[in-house]
Parts: structure tokens; C-alpha cells; sequence
């Protein structure tokens, strides 16, 4: 077996296919349990809302925006394609470069913020200066996200089980150390702080969904749908969870404007020196999940590019693709300055914005219009039978977006049914159904039946010739 990955957006035969349906939850508790994951559970508990009902928004934003992101994942094992690729019957060739830019956009700000606070770590740990910590630190998530899938999954499983003894020990730790009937005792119920925490924790989660079958891709085909959702969800929704409600007590126990900071003395607090370990074992988990945003950022980048003029696939354009994206979010995390957790709950909420339409067209799509039945050839096909621009995914999105704004609860911008709940942003329960139904009547009068009946001729040798 090469040591390098050799795919990149291609089909993966079912003869590639390997690993167990198991391997999925130490990938997403992994993709979650680190310092980004910690900063935002601590949103709501810095601007002011108590540990108890930061806990609950925590909870049940982790509960919304994990079931999306799993059922997503479902879509690896069943279409052996990347993530980016599925949004082509629904938008078309060319119109799915709407979500990949913005895929393109998300995966370089949350590099460029895991950069950031890895930089904070190591000056916490070691005292090393904020440039050569990004840079160092961006080089070696890049270097894992070249040699690509496997290294990725393996890393991810060996470090699974050095966080859940960390988190074990730090949750142990809380029980003994603080007095938590006091801090959990119910407070002022501030509705505009819990919908901020709720949407974050929930835009966090759903922000995987844009790669989450990057990582499922090579599974068999016959895992099935239960069993890749089941485990997908189960991996993130606990390490999201725990991961955000550390950083909600660890920011309440010990205020401090950096999250690596209090997380340190909390842990301190506990036992001795302790908080150093939780540190480096935190740490280990920033480097992995940027080097799966750096893997799945140069397979946006690619999709990108291949919608605008097909490309050669295969490991000399992926390598291509990270070296671009890997310079671009570099260059903006150097740019950082100010208030990081500030700037990364507007960050959140911009992508609650984005994706919340997509997901909701993605999902209906492959759940209720086609059912999981496509062509993969089809989609690298600009001719093919999805068009190069698909209105019925394209109006549903822009429907389902402009639903959403008056909504909307920004900085720049607050809409008007925003102003009258005093200020909460409920925008993503409006967009989901509004984006989904839409989708859903436009698609009842789309011919499936002519167009099932030349996917067996189009994919006919599939399995033995390149989609290209």
C-alpha cells in the first residue's frame, strides 16, 4: 500500500474499500476534542449567561447540529465521493461552485483560528513566539493532510484515547474541586446569550458536514446508513459536548479573555500540573483536525477548479491544491489580531447562515427526491444528466437564504423579527424547513424515472475504469 493516498475527488472502487464502520467515532470525537471546540463553549458563559443554561445551549445545539452532520456522513460509504462532489445533482456542474466557495471560505477561518490558538498554547506551554509556533504548527498539519486518509484515521484513533483520559481526569478533577451545585444553580435566563450559544454550538457541528464523507468514503458500501450515522454521531456529539462544556466551566471557574489560559488553571486547580497535560493532549487534537480541514480544503479547491475546466485526478493535483490552501490560511492566521473569540462567534454564525440551506437541499435530495440512487459518472460530467446548473437547487437555496434574514442577528445587521425576540437569532429553524420543502415541491415534476434508467449504462464499467 502507498504511503502517500493516491485519490483525490475520484470514485473509490468498491475493491479500495476497507476499514470498519467503528473507525468513524474516534475521527469525530477527535474532530472535536480540541482548544477550537473549547472556545466555543465558552461564548455564552464570557458574555455573561450562567454555567446551567450555557450547559442546556450547549447540549442541545451539540444534539441539532450533530444529527445533520451524521446523516451526512451516511452519504460516503453509499457514493464513495467526496463531501463536495454529492452538491452537484443538486445544484449542477458549474452552480455547485455557490457552496464550494463558501466550503473554501469556512475550512481557511478555521485554520487560520486553530493556528492561532496553537500559537497560544505553545507560548503558554513553552513560551514560543506567536510566528514560528503558527508556522511550525501549520507545516505539520500539512504534512499529515499530504500523506492524507489513513495516516488521518490513525492518527485519530490513537489520540481518541489519550483525550478521554484527559477529559476523564479534568471532569473527575471538577467534581472534587468545585463547588458545582453552586455554579450549576439555575440563574437569570437570558434568551438572546442561550440562542448565541445554542446556534454556535449547533453551526459548529453542522460546519463538519461540508467534508464529513471525505472521511466515511472508504468504508464498504454495505456498513449501511444506520451504522455510519450511528457512530459518526456518537464520536461527535461526545466530544463536542464535553469538549464545549469544559470550556464553558473552565471560562466560568476561571474567567480569562484566553480560553487556553483558564483551561490551564482550571485544570491546575485540580491537581498539580495537570494542566500542562491537558494542554499537550488538547494540542495533539488541533494538529489533526487542522489537517483534516487542510484534506478537505484542497478537495474543495479541486472541485472548484474541475467545475471550471476538468482536471488530471490523483495525488499530484491534491498536493497542488493543499499547497494553495495551506498558504492561504497561513497567511490569515498571521493577520490575526484582537479578540480571536470574539471574532470566531461571528465567524459561527455567518456559517449558520451558509450551510444551513445547503444541508437542508443535500439531505432532501438524498433522502427523500433520489434516494440514494445517482450516476457516478455523471457528476464529473459537465453535460451530464444534472446540468451544469440545477434552478430547482439554486432557487431553493436562495428561497431558503432570504427566509432566513430577517432572522438574522449580526453585527452589521439585525432583522426585524431578530428585533422584536429582543435580539435572538432563530434564523437556521427557519431556513432548514423552508430550504428542504422548497426543494421538495420544485422537484415534483423532475423525470426520475428517464433519469434511473440510464444510470446503469452510464456507470457500467464504474467499478473498473476511471470516472475520467
Amino acid at each position: 500500500m502507498a504511503l502517500v493516498e493516491t485519490r483525490s475527488i475520484d470514485y473509490i472502487p468498491l475493491a479500495e474499500r476497507k476499514g470498519k464502520v467503528r473507525d468513524l467515532w474516534p475521527v469525530w470525537f477527535m474532530g472535536d476534542a480540541h482548544l477550537a471546540t473549547l472556545a466555543t463553549g465558552a461564548i455564552s458563559v464570557a458574555g455573561g449567561l450562567d454555567l446551567f443554561w450555557s450547559s442546556l445551549a450547549v447540549i442541545g445545539g451539540c444534539v441539532l447540529g450533530t444529527v445533520l452532520m451524521a446523516l451526512h456522513c451516511t452519504q460516503g460509504p453509499h457514493l464513495g465521493l467526496p463531501q463536495m462532489i454529492q452538491s452537484r445533482p443538486q445544484f449542477g456542474y458549474i452552480g455547485a461552485l455557490l457552496v464550494w466557495i463558501v466550503a473554501l471560505f469556512t475550512y481557511i477561518g478555521f485554520n487560520a483560528l486553530n493556528q492561532s490558538l496553537a500559537a497560544s498554547t505553545l507560548k503558554e506551554l513553552v513560551g514560543l513566539p506567536e510566528v514560528p509556533a503558527i508556522v511550525g504548527f501549520a507545516v505539520l498539519a500539512a504534512f499529515v493532510a499530504g500523506v492524507g486518509y489513513d495516516l488521518i484515521h490513525k492518527a485519530q484513533r490513537v489520540l481518541a484515547y489519550v483525550m478521554i483520559a484527559a477529559l476523564a481526569v479534568y471532569t473527575l478533577g471538577f467534581f472534587l474541586t468545585v463547588d458545582l451545585g453552586a455554579m450549576l444553580r439555575p440563574g437569570e435566563f437570558k434568551p438572546t446569550l442561550f440562542l448565541v450559544q445554542f446556534f454556535a454550538a449547533a453551526g459548529y457541528q453542522l460546519s463538519w458536514s461540508i467534508y464529513v464523507s471525505d472521511y466515511s468514503r472508504y468504508l464498504p458500501r454495505e456498513v449501511g446508513i444506520r451504522a455510519s450515522f450511528l457512530w459518526t454521531f456518537c464520536g461527535a456529539f461526545i466530544g463536542g459536548a464535553w469538549m464545549m462544556l469544559v470550556g464553558a466551566f473552565a471560562g466560568a471557574a476561571f474567567a480569562d479573555p484566553d480560553i487556553v489560559v483558564a483551561l490551564r488553571r482550571s485544570a491546575d486547580a485540580m491537581f498539580g500540573g495537570f494542566g500542562w497535560l491537558m494542554l499537550v493532549s488538547s494540542f495533539g487534537g488541533l494538529i489533526t483536525i487542522t489537517s483534516l480541514n487542510l484534506y478537505g480544503s484542497s478537495l474543495t479547491l479541486l472541485s472548484v477548479i474541475d467545475s471550471l475546466r476538468p482536471i488530471r485526478l490523483g495525488v499530484a493535483p491534491r498536493m497542488a491544491a493543499l499547497a494553495v490552501v495551506f498558504a492561504a490560511s497561513l497567511s490569515l492566521s498571521l493577520a490575526m489580531s484582537g479578540n480571536v473569540l470574539h471574532s470566531f462567534e461571528a465567524f459561527l454564525g455567518v456559517l449558520v447562515y451558509l450551510f444551513t440551506p445547503w444541508t437542508a437541499i443535500n439531505l432532501a435530495d438524498f433522502f427523500f427526491v433520489r434516494k440514494g440512487r445517482y450516476s457516478i459518472r455523471a457528476m464529473f460530467m459537465a453535460d451530464g444528466i444534472y446540468g451544469r446548473w440545477n434552478g430547482r437547487g439554486l432557487t431553493a437555496y436562495v428561497v431558503g437564504f432570504a427566509a432566513m434574514i430577517p432572522f438574522f442577528k449580526t453585527e452589521l445587521y439585525v432583522g426585524p423579527v431578530a428585533q422584536a425576540l429582543g435580539g435572538a437569532d432563530i434564523s437556521m429553524l427557519v431556513g432548514l424547513p423552508v430550504s428542504a420543502l422548497t426543494y421538495l415541491a420544485l422537484c415534483r415534476n423532475l423525470d426520475l424515472a428517464a433519469e434511473f434508467a440510464r444510470i446503469p449504462e452510464l456507470d457500467r464499467d464504474l467499478e473498473t475504469e476511471p470516472v475520467r
